[in-house]
């Protein structure tokens, strides 16, 4: 009986070394390579923990050690631990840079040594402003309007005197606006043509400029898309059309320029407490250019009842939205500094969910969720008038059949 408890008791030792030692080699790994995500490392050092258990409990013989041990080995072989590149004084562009995302990256790169360069739609706006106060000296501000082609050629010249005969590593596409959300048949035609401009044709015209300096570099680019831009959502048709071409020319860009060394990414965040939204102010002015519109028909489809309604789901939106930004600061650290970056990052609550959700699942299910997810407050007064008719048609059937009775 001594003996078997002294083999017990020998076999956990070992146990806990084995896992001691995985453990350490993991925590190594990620410490020398700058991860910057432990919560990965320590679910999976509970599992393995949980693991060590049942084997132990189970198969506290040789077989047991055995089959624990394999399952560290393999744990610590595809266990995500990329060697990220060193800062070395790496130049990044980011544009749209006076507020929400894009203001945070400048100063979040700005503070781990990169040299930023901060294109912002009005330099003497103040995000700028803040950006000049708080940032180092490696920190200069650009006036840069993604829509302006003498802007971007002003910003690319400036940018190339700037560098000192060092190299540009990254270029940041964040510019964007969403504008005001609707349905797909209210949205004026200046809604779609402003969103293509700004989400689209902007950043492919910036990245074209800027390809010659990231070739020479070998380095990112980087495009800031949005989940929209991923899956279909009801009231995005203008947004979540021009995200998707920002999308399809990031995966483009991908393939094209992997034979020039530059690799491509593309960041599919979920909801954050951005500026993008807009204002109570702006959402009126956009409500009546819509209003404006619209022709007699259309309006007496849908009804001014419905229209108004639709500022309620922009007021909702903040509310789903988070405010801490670190998810999309990490990933796109990932996508400048990681040796091999990913081609899709999906930072933020529910990104990824919905994007396996819509390739993987039947469409109609998709749609029934993303219906009851999304559903609107109101109904268009057509299709209201007509629930009423019917509703009211089947009170009449149903007196009638009882008088009858």
């Amino acid at each position: 009986m001594a003996g078997y408890h002294s083999e017990a008791d020998n076999t956990l030792l070992i146990y806990m070394g084995a896992t001691v030692l995985c453990g350490g080699t993991i925590l190594y790994r990620a410490k020398r390579n700058h991860v910057e995500k432990a919560i990965p490392f320590c679910l999976g050092l509970l599992l393995l923990f949980a693991l060590e258990i049942l084997c132990f409990a189970t198969l506290r013989s040789y077989l047991g050690l055995s089959l624990f041990s394999l399952a560290c080995l393999v744990f610590c072989i595809y266990i995500p631990t990329q060697a990220m590149l060193p800062v070395d004084r790496k130049a990044v562009l980011i544009t749209g840079s006076d507020s929400g995302l894009g203001h945070e990256l400048a100063k979040y790169l700005d503070r781990l040594g990169l040299i930023v360069f901060a294109g912002v739609l009005n330099e003497k706006g103040p995000g700028a402003e803040t950006l000049k106060k708080t940032g180092s000296d490696r920190l200069s501000v650009l006036q840069l309007d993604v829509t302006n082609s003498a802007q971007i050629k002003e910003a690319y010249l400036e940018v190339k005197k700037k560098l000192h005969n060092r190299d540009l590593w990254g270029v940041i596409n964040n510019a964007g606006i969403m504008g005001y959300t609707a349905d797909g048949e209210l949205l004026p035609m200046h809604s779609y043509k402003q969103c293509m401009e700004v989400n689209f044709f902007g950043p492919v015209e910036l990245s074209k400029t800027f390809l010659p300096l990231l070739r020479k570099s070998k380095g990112r680019l980087i495009n800031i898309s949005s989940m929209a831009g991923g899956i279909p959502m009801p009231r995005f048709a203008a947004y979540g059309a021009s995200k998707a071409a920002l999308t399809m020319f990031s995966g483009v860009m991908r393939q094209e320029l992997s034979k020039w060394g530059i690799k491509v990414a593309t960041v599919h965040p979920s909801a954050f407490r951005t500026g993008i939204y807009g204002t109570p102010e702006l959402w009126n002015k956009e409500e009546q250019k819509l209003l404006d519109g619209l022709s007699p028909e259309v309006m007496k489809d849908y009804g001014e009842d419905y229209i108004h309604s639709l500022k309620m789901f922009l007021t909702h939106i903040p509310s789903i939205s988070s405010s801490d930004f670190s998810p999309v600061l990490c990933d796109v650290l990932h996508a400048l500094l990681a040796e091999r970056p990913h081609g899709l990052y999906t930072p933020g609550k529910n990104a990824y969910k919905y994007l396996l959700m819509f390739c993987y699942f039947p469409l109609w299910f998709y749609d029934f969720c993303m219906g009851r997810i999304m559903a609107s407050p109101s109904m268009p007064k057509a299709l209201s008038v007509s629930e009423t008719k019917n509703q009211n048609w089947e009170k009449v059937l149903e007196k009638t059949h009882l008088s009858k009775n």
